[in-house]
């Protein structure tokens, strides 16, 4: 290691020139950063812009081809992951890097040196999950953990490295509200203590709210910095996509059509021990309406959507009627071929195959729409439409030729939805629409969704941002410890009383309402 100028040992990281050059793309140019000890540093830009590279290799998944870093004043190249922990790095990535077979403390000692005692290590694990507000049980099994119970194991297994710079991408895509305020209320503190940190994040509030400065990437290079208190999301939105956010068109629906998704009184028991048993679920959605469920992660919200696909058929065929087909008991190809469209929560490995082309991948769920001949795939056909899916949703990538996990997460959540969207399917069932895409994807795919209501597809969204629903739904319902609460209208509910449904408190808020109105009488 090389010692640089004694002016710059205030500086914890620093990078100058970092360049980084795959076969179709320029993903990092030139870049300088420099990161503070006890500074809370946000990199801003869209999806592709060059972020997740940069992290990867600070933390030593990828290596640049050009360019020079220095840690604690000293130059280093840093190997692999491994060597970047011994430094005192840290990253918490926004797809997940956890074994579904092992449970959560199993894959938490994975990443620590030497063997750790188990016993002690779960206690350890509970420690911090009850310190930093984080819920997690160490002894579930991965899989049958929801997307925001394995991002609470991440930061877990995070925090108990101790590291110096922690490098979070996309942390809070899939935390409740009020995690995120224990999350921020941590951050804090960490920074507090001394240690610096890299954060990502498409909430501009997040940014404003959370971070002392802010550097700015654009097609892989630095296009400016500012300090995000002095400014406001719509200024920072300018500075990431050069022009002001576009805000989506959301009228009172016309007049609704036929029940498209029917679900009457399903119950189920959930498949582990650690699952939410569904409970007594009553829904609706009809031709040319959102309904939005909102709720913590965890509380139903997997078991509901497996119900839904057709992954976990049901033994009753009239607990779930799609555009009045009886279809509890099928599988999710029949439910497709009943009018169904369906996007997870977990892009790879549900929403895409990570090794298979895109073309492979718009395959998968579109062959039922003129994309077979007499038993045959019609290659060029496939093709085509996965071209359009890249051009219309502004997918960035080498081509449809390419494999699904060549894309950033923000970028193949455009093409699952855009693939989704574009079929035009007459139910679509949609979980997570937004996870990791930058504002300005996002208020578009939130307006391509509010278009498709507009021609009267009925639409079923499921996420933890009550802004989003509070943006493209038309009724909006809650779901808590595996029961759902009565639709509200928008007009006739808020953010604060969903907040306090999302507790599972709706009997209570109803009953103080008739009160209030029958003494007002």
């Amino acid at each position: 290691m090389t010692s640089v100028a004694d002016s710059e040992r205030a500086y914890r990281l620093e990078l100058e020139g970092i360049t980084k050059i795959y076969p179709s793309v320029i993903a990092n140019e030139n870049v300088s950063l420099k990161v503070r000890e006890g500074e809370i540093h946000a990199v801003l830009g869209e999806n592709g812009a060059g972020k997740s590279t940069l992290m990867k290799m600070i933390y030593g998944v990828a290596k640049p081809d050009a360019g020079q870093m220095w840690w604690q004043g000293e130059r280093v190249q840093v190997e692999n992951p491994a060597h970047a922990r011994s430094l005192g790095i840290g990253m918490v990535f926004q797809h997940f890097s956890l074994f579904e077979t092992l449970n959560v403390v199993e894959n938490v000692a994975l990443a620590l040196p030497g063997n750790p005692d188990l016993k002690q290590l779960a206690g350890r694990i509970s420690e911090v999950s009850d310190r930093y507000g984080l819920p997690v049980d160490p002894q579930r099994l991965v899989h049958a953990l929801s997307v925001g119970e394995r991002q609470r194991v991440e930061i877990i297994r995070c925090l108990l490295q101790n590291p110096r710079l922690l490098i979070m991408d996309e942390p809070t895509s899939v935390l409740t509200p009020q995690a995120v305020r224990k999350l921020f209320d941590t951050l804090r503190q960490l920074a507090a203590e001394g240690c610096s940190i890299l954060y990502i994040s498409h909430k501009l509030d997040e940014i404003q709210e959370l971070c002392h400065v802010a550097t700015v990437l654009r097609d892989g290079k630095v296009t400016g910095d500012c300090i995000p208190s002095q400014e406001t999301p719509r200024s920072m939105a300018r500075l990431m996509i050069g022009k002001d956010l576009p805000v989506p068109e959301h009228s009172a629906p016309a007049e609704l059509g036929e029940v498209r998704l029917q679900i009457d009184g399903l119950s189920k028991k959930a498949d582990s021990a650690f699952g939410i048993d569904l409970q007594d679920i009553e829904l609706e959605v009809r031709s040319g309406e959102i309904l939005g469920i909102a709720g913590v992660s965890g509380n139903g919200q997997r078991e509901l959507l497996y119900a839904l696909s057709g992954e976990e058929p049901l033994a009753d065929a009239d607990a779930v009627v799609i555009c009045g087909r009886h279809s509890g008991r099928n599988l999710p190809d029949q439910r497709r071929r009943d009018g169904m469209g369906f996007v997870p929560e977990e892009r790879l490995g549900r929403g895409a195959v990570g090794r298979m082309s895109l073309t492979e991948n718009a395959l998968l769920t579109a062959h039922h729409y003129d994309m077979l001949r007499y038993g045959m795939i019609q290659f060029d056909r496939i093709a085509g439409f996965a071209r359009r899916c890249i051009a219309e949703f502004n997918v960035k990538c080498g081509g449809e030729e390419h494999a699904a996990n060549s894309l950033s997460g923000g970028n193949l959540q455009k093409f699952i939805m855009g693939r989704e969207i574009l079929l035009a399917p007459k139910m679509l069932v949609v979980a997570q629409p937004t996870w990791g895409v930058d504002v300005g994807a996002a208020a578009f795919i939130r307006q391509q969704l509010i278009d498709l209501r507009n021609t009267g597809t009925a639409i079923l969204v499921i996420s933890e941002e009550l802004e989003e629903l509070f943006e493209i739904s038309d009724r909006i319902a809650v779901i808590a410890n595996g029961r759902l609460s009565p639709a509200r209208k928008l007009a006739d509910t808020n953010i604060d009383e969903i907040g306090i449904w999302m507790s599972g408190m709706w009997e209570q808020s109803e009953s103080s309402q008739r009160t209030v109105a029958g003494n007002a009488n």
